[in-house]
This record gives C-alpha cells, structure tokens and sequence, in this order.
C-alpha cells in the first residue's frame, strides 16, 4: 500500500513538473526570420520586503547574433520607462553585428529612469533568412550581502519573412 502510494506521488509530482516546466528540456528548434521587431522587459528596480522598497538593478541589455555565416543589422535600441515614455534612442545608424558577435547596453544601477516596468524595443533586419538573435535583458543589484540577478528574454512583436 506504501509503495503504491508513493507511486502515485511521484507520479503526480512528474506531471506537475512536466506542466510547470514550458518545455526547459525541449530541443529548441531554430527560428529564422529576415527581420523582427522584439520587445525585452526590464527592470530598473524590484520592490522588496513588506514596505515595498525599492531595490536598484544594473540592467544589461544583451544582443548577440547567433549565426555562424551572416551578419545581421542592428536599426532600433529604444529604451521605455514604466509609463511608455521613451527615455533613449541608443542608434543613430544601424549597427552591424558579425557572425557569432555580441552587442550589449548597460543602464547603470542609480539610473531611475526606467522603473519597474521599463522596456526595450530592439529592430533587426538581415536581407536573408537567418537564425534569430538572442536578446535579452540581465538585471543585477547587490546590496549589503545581498545580491539578486535574473535575465528576461526578449519577446518578437512582428517579423519579415
């Protein structure tokens, strides 16, 4: 009967883990795309504790073009604060990324323009179907003996076949 019904847990337990999981031991297939459109959430600050403090972060943003043969280009680095106000326009021109080469923006820890739910929109375009980049925001803060670090992934609004 013990045994039986400690079966049953773990099985139960597997299934939860399998639903909870979206797919983290999946094989990624490759998206390719001639362009996209992606915004990446991030977060200048996190509000800690029962008082809701807040809690500073470096915010990293991180391009990296995944593609061993083609280059891709870089048109849009636009940074939002919580509201929707643009706060920075990063390009002038667009910016070349080599095969395999990585880009990044750093939004300092006492920057306080961006908020809880600052974003980026980031545009690319290739010319040619392509793997699509990584982008992604990596947000770090340390305080005391305390540090928080966590990434968001970047989320495709629109792209170009």
């Amino acid at each position: 009967m013990k045994k039986k019904r400690f079966t049953g847990i773990l099985t139960l337990s597997l299934i939860i883990f399998c639903i909870f999981s979206n797919g983290a031991f999946a094989i990624d297939t490759p998206k390719v795309a001639e362009g996209q459109v992606v915004y990446v959430p991030a977060y200048s600050h996190i509000y800690i504790g029962n008082k809701e403090l807040p809690y500073s972060l470096t915010v990293t943003l991180s391009i990296r073009n995944v593609n061993r043969k083609h280059s891709i280009n870089i048109t849009v680095v636009d940074y939002y604060e919580t509201q929707g106000n643009l706060v920075r326009q990063y390009l002038d021109k667009p910016v070349t990324l080599k095969p395999l080469e990585s880009l990044r923006y750093v939004i300092p820890e006492k920057n306080k323009e961006g908020g809880s739910g600052a974003n980026f929109i980031v545009e690319w375009q290739a010319g040619t179907l392509v793997n699509t980049p990584v982008v992604e925001a990596i947000m770090v803060g340390t305080r005391s003996q305390q540090g928080v670090s966590f990434t968001s992934r970047g989320r495709v609004l629109s792209k170009e076949y």
